[in-house]
């Protein structure tokens, strides 16, 4: 295996662990898991969740420092756009009309002792 595929193995590995610790932490909170890791074309939903009839769909971002303001201030407009477009995909493919629903953002920054944000309707 070539360093670059292991450099995305374990970015990938991290981001997984990462999207679970947030899909854990919003179950406490009452939301009730649907799909995680979404893959189309246009992008990758990475956690799906409903909160009573509302589709949450959940971006994660972790950034092992508070450098550049941390994961919070990871989320930028192409980003947003990508994932705009994934969600009307993942919609369009469940078949899915009508559907009440909401974009949140999780920011997790720090290695040893975490700070989690979850902003709900992010936008």
């Amino acid at each position: 295996m070539s360093w670059f595929e292991q450099l995305w193995q374990n970015s990938r590995e991290k981001g997984q662990y990462y999207e679970l610790e947030a899909q854990k932490y919003l179950q406490q909170q009452g939301l009730i898991p649907i799909e995680r890791n979404y893959n189309c074309p246009y992008g990758e939903l990475d956690v799906i969740m409903r909160d009573g009839n509302t589709l949450v769909f959940v971006e994660v971002k972790f950034r092992s420092s508070h450098a550049r303001g941390g994961a919070i201030h990871a989320l930028g407009k192409q980003k947003q756009q990508r994932l705009k477009r994934t969600i009307y995909h993942y919609l369009a493919a469940k078949k899915l009309q009508n559907q009440p629903l909401r974009i949140d953002f999780v920011a997790i920054t720090g290695d040893k002792s975490q700070q989690l944000n979850w902003i709900k309707n992010v936008f």
